[in-house]
């Protein structure tokens, strides 16, 4: 167990005193719908853009990365570099502009414009369905470690931090969602950023670290075997046989970066939400950008502990009944915390989980709030409620999002890591939503039929490959073209399945169907609309140029780490 001292505890009662303080007095801020579910559409790019990385930056990020790169090492941060930074200037140089002049509230509402009724229903309830089982993630880790390192009940913790969350987002809504996230994102590093400097000085350094992790990675290989690197990125992708993700370079470029990273970071309403708050177009196309810097450097305190903990605490296992949530994968963010923090930066370690939890949960009952309101009740249930019966409303769902999440809770425990859990839902509903964003947004001819039936096309397939590997009807070689391919692996190639089901039957059922009158695919296709610009500037301050600097610092971490 943890020994929290006074000044932990009070660091931890003052935490959630102080963020209840910021939705209290962001409450007399938010008058409207508007302001409740797209925080008035007046921040500038850093705050869209520092909101957008911080919404993704929960107990994903924090448990589920550093589990993740215990079990299959430097492998994990594809889902940090070519798993995000692709996609997320694809979505501030492309995508952003057609988001942004169509004002629409959600990603479902896009699809209503483009595609009709149908296509926007079937997307609002799978992501409403989706959001509410990613809740379940970041209350399960936040119980995980505060009983399991903290003597603390289960279900107390949980009740009380999803107290806390529903407070403050149904005081304020998006606008009290954004600033506490920002807050929580830099608690986040100033709380880790000593966990990887304390032990990088413990093992003497990158170059002795990589040294532990191939020794432990030669103690753990079975007779027979080769030993399997795990500090490379890419140079051990030719073959499956080759890493311990048992993955192909194919499965990483083809179903993380194009489907499952594009798909995520270009259409899950989670994150886009928080750009769609941008002023105006520049601020918009540049919030994404911005992100994009600080997402390349979330490794350093996410992926290395999991290499650190790898070398020095041997033995964690994958997440069963039986073994103790102490010597399972998840565990190693926590066991380096109690491992490096002293008294105070202990507490302030645990404000980093805890703000990583409340970051995840509340960007998902924001999301989830907006999407229910004007995608759901206001499209079929009550079409003409006055703006204030839509923002009480917000208000009374968000409540609900966060009772059903505790539900969710429960369900991760049947997944061997979170990542894992995570991963398999965003082959579910985000992977074949990506095919019909795509097409919808890049391809005139795209009929509103082929928008509904290809999106439920690509969903029942991930589905369905999923329950068949599950229940052992389907051999996972299969699938994922490898003999013995882990979780993660199926999880890359169902979504590029999902996808590819959708992509091309989207485009068959669109050759035999009648698609829309050009004049309404107006601010809604490439080719069709005129792109709206952000206006003269100098060559400093254009979003394109700080995409190509991006993209080159990406390059050239992918070559030092191949």
């Amino acid at each position: 167990m943890f020994q929290l001292h006074t000044v932990d505890l009070f660091i931890i009662v003052f935490y959630f005193v102080f963020v209840l303080g910021v939705g209290y007095y962001l409450k007399s801020y938010t008058k409207s719908g508007e302001d409740f579910f797209l925080a008035g559409r007046n921040q500038t790019a850093w705050i869209a853009g520092l909101s957008f990385i911080a919404a993704n930056m929960g107990a994903l990020e924090l448990m589920g990365w550093s589990s993740a790169a215990y079990q299959y090492g430097m492998l994990a941060v594809h889902w940090y570099w070519i798993g995000a930074i692709p996609a997320i200037l694809f979505l501030g140089i492309f995508m952003m502009p057609f988001y942004h002049v169509s004002k629409t509230h959600s990603v479902p509402g896009y699809l209503k414009m483009r595609f009709g009724e149908s296509a926007r229903g079937l997307a609002a309830v799978t992501f409403v369905v989706m959001t509410l089982l990613a809740s379940g993630i970041s209350m399960y880790a936040m119980g995980l470690v505060l009983e399991n390192f903290f003597g603390w009940d289960f279900d107390t913790s949980i009740l009380i931090t999803a107290a806390t969350v529903a407070a403050y987002v149904t005081m304020a809504g998006l606008t009290s969602a954004i600033f506490n996230e920002i807050i929580q994102f830099f608690l986040i590093w100033a709380g880790c950023l000593l966990i990887p400097i304390f032990g990088l000085i413990e093992v003497g350094g990158w170059h002795k670290l990589v040294e532990l992790v191939n020794m432990r990675a030669a103690e753990i290989t079975t007779a027979g075997a080769s030993m399997l690197d795990r500090m490379h990125i890419w140079s051990t992708m030719a073959s499956p046989e080759l890493n311990p993700m048992g993955m192909h370079w194919l499965g990483i470029v083809f179903g993380l970066c194009f489907v499952l990273s594009m798909g995520y970071w270009t259409t899950d309403y989670l994150v886009v939400q928080r750009v769609l708050t941008a002023k105006d177009i520049r601020a918009a196309k540049t919030a994404p950008i911005i992100g994009s810097f600080f997402k390349m450097a979330i490794p350093f305190i996410v992926i290395l502990p999991g290499l650190i903990g790898f070398a020095i605490i041997p033995g964690l296992q994958p997440e069963s009944p039986d073994i103790s949530a102490t010597q399972s994968y998840n565990a190693v963010l926590p066991l380096l915390m109690k491992r490096y923090l002293a008294p105070g930066m202990l507490g302030l370690g645990v404000i980093a989980l805890i703000a990583g939890f409340m970051s995840g949960m509340a960007g998902n009952v924001s999301a989830f709030a907006t999407v229910w309101t004007y995608d759901i009740y206001r499209a079929y249930i009550r079409k003409h409620a006055s703006d204030s019966h839509y923002l009480k409303l917000g208000r009374i769902s968000t409540v609900f999002g966060v009772g059903v999440s505790i539900g969710t809770t429960y369900i991760v425990k049947r997944f061997s890591s979170i990542m894992d859990y995570m991963q398999a839902l965003f082959s579910f509903f985000i992977a074949p939503l990506f095919a019909t964003v795509l097409l919808g947004m890049f391809w005139k001819r795209c009929t509103p039929k082929a928008g509904f039936w290809g999106l439920l096309l690509g969903m029942c397939t991930s589905i369905g490959i999923f329950l068949g590997v599950r229940f052992e009807i389907l051999d996972p070689s299969i699938v994922a073209f490898s003999e013995q391919p882990s979780t993660m692996a199926v999880n890359m190639w169902q979504a590029a399945w999902a996808f590819s089901v959708n992509f091309v039957a989207t485009i068959l059922i669109s050759l035999f169907t009648a698609p829309k009158p050009v004049e309404e695919l107006t601010g809604l296709v490439y080719g069709v609309s005129e792109v709206p610009h952000e206006g003269p500037s100098v060559w400093y301050r254009k979003p394109a140029y700080w995409a190509w600097v991006s993209f080159t610092i990406f390059v050239v971490l992918n070559i030092i780490f191949w």
